[in-house]
């Protein structure tokens, strides 16, 4: 189950449940590290969109309406997606959840294989 709208953030346990779960909404996930983060680790499906390109970028790629697909963005520890996820929020996209503690706590609490640093 999504965390309500009025939540920001969603826990790595609740991400990988809903990952798990057939019955679950598709969720969309964006990586908001830079491109030589990606390059090190990532979660398996994730697209990469930078911060410091995420304005020009979120336009044409998260905020269209043809594509209801709820978000989770996610970072190293959480404090860059969270600005991404209030980003897109007061550009009208509800259904988007920072991922608490970033890939660091979903390397420690979910997936142990995805390489921490």
């Amino acid at each position: 189950m999504l965390p309500p709208d009025n939540e920001l953030e969603i826990a790595p346990a609740e991400l990988a449940a809903l990952r798990d779960d057939p019955g679950a909404p598709d969720i969309r996930l964006i990586d908001c590290r830079e491109e030589d983060e990606f390059a090190l680790c990532r979660i398996e499906g994730a697209e990469l969109i930078p911060l410091s390109r995420f304005a020009e970028m979120a336009s044409a790629r998260l905020l269209r309406s043809d594509d209801p697909r709820p978000l989770v963005v996610y970072c190293h520890h959480g404090m860059r997606s969270m600005h991404a996820t209030i980003f897109l929020r007061e550009r009208g996209r509800k259904e988007v959840w920072s991922l608490a503690g970033g890939i660091d706590l979903w390397s420690r609490m979910v997936d142990p294989g995805v390489m921490r640093y």
